[in-house]
């Protein structure tokens, strides 16, 4: 399904080949930017900074990130109508109009200080070296965990209203989560589908009282509260409903959607972050609106920031704004 990379097949075939390949990348010549992410926001700060002459490199786990993993995109400007494996591709092209080295498959494990220069260490053991590093690692969706959600996920089960929401259009859905992130979600998609499904574990929705207020106000919305869900059921091909069990009586009750939309928080990938930058409670990078982090030679763009929308769209924007930024730090510092 393409989810695996020829960088993917190789290091399975070849159990040696991880050593061999952070060997090689170890020997690389330091870097004037190297970009941390593949996704839209890395591949945006890559060719803009190559653009501007300076050596830049990228190192990521695969091209295109969370969008290898989204089925219709809608919301591209300039592009009607697209699929993430296809714009993914068209993201790695466009790299390579450039004298970017991109090194796939690897995962950054730290960033430390050596010799006024940033060492990036990858789990393979490569060590790279740069004058400045953009991090755009992205963010993941925190998963229900239940039976049915990875089988039908793309055939019902999704993380992004805003993408998805029209491929819904007049059907009934259930929304998890009764944050501000699954009130709005639901609030934006009662607009477009037929019955909207507010599914929350708690006995109270957290999200803001304005949203909440506008949420009761719509006629085709049902809260349920108290409600831990428990299976996504599906007829093979899409989802057909939701099961739950209701934490006040026990009780196993099932609801009939053709769609799940799980908004129970994003998850930034800062893991490898603790102490090299300043970040929020969520744990996301707090920028400025240069992309400029605490540390003067790392900038950062994309999910991974405290950028609030998190789009495809936007992630470009931001990724070339932390570029801009970099440049603009460099001619100045």
């Amino acid at each position: 399904q393409g989810r695996m990379t020829v960088e993917d097949f190789i290091s399975k075939l070849d159990t040696g080949a991880d050593a061999k390949a952070a060997a090689k990348l170890s020997e690389k010549e330091p870097f004037g930017v190297l970009v941390i992410g593949g996704g839209p926001a890395g591949v945006a700060a890559a060719i803009y900074t190559a653009r501007k002459g300076i050596r830049t490199g990228l190192v990521a786990e695969r091209i295109g990130g969370q969008v290898l993993d989204t089925n219709a995109i809608e919301n591209f400007i300039s592009m009607p109508y697209t699929e993430g494996p296809k714009l993914a591709a068209a993201l790695e092209a466009h790299l390579h109009e450039y004298e970017i080295d991109v090194m796939k498959a690897q995962k950054v494990a730290s960033i430390t200080d050596e010799d006024g220069l940033k060492k990036v260490v990858t789990e393979t053991g490569a060590e790279l070296r740069a004058k400045q590093v953009i991090i755009a690692t992205g963010a993941r969706w925190r998963r229900m965990g239940v039976p049915g959600e990875e089988e039908y996920r793309n055939k019902g089960v999704t993380f992004c209203p805003h993408c998805d929401g029209p491929l819904f259009k007049g059907k009934s859905v259930a929304v998890i989560g009764g944050g501000n992130s699954g009130v709005e979600a639901a609030i934006d998609l009662a607009g477009v589908v037929g019955h909207v499904t507010v599914v929350e574990f708690l006995d109270t929705m957290r999200a803001d009282d304005v949203l909440q207020r506008k949420l009761k106000s719509l006629p085709n919305v049902d809260i349920i509260l108290s409600a831990a869900t428990s299976e996504v059921v599906g007829d093979g091909k899409g989802v057909t409903g939701l099961t739950y069990t209701d934490r006040e009586t026990n009780e196993s009750k099932i609801i009939d959607v053709e769609g799940v939309f799980v908004q129970i928080g994003l998850l930034p990938n800062t893991e490898f972050l603790d102490g090299v930058v300043d970040l929020n409670e969520r744990k996301e990078i707090v920028i400025s609106d240069r992309g400029a982090t605490s540390d003067p030679a790392i900038f950062a763009a994309g999910d991974v920031t405290t950028e609030p929308y998190k789009q495809i769209v936007v992630a470009e924007g931001s990724g070339a704004t932390a570029a801009l930024g970099a440049f603009d730090a460099s001619i100045r510092g």
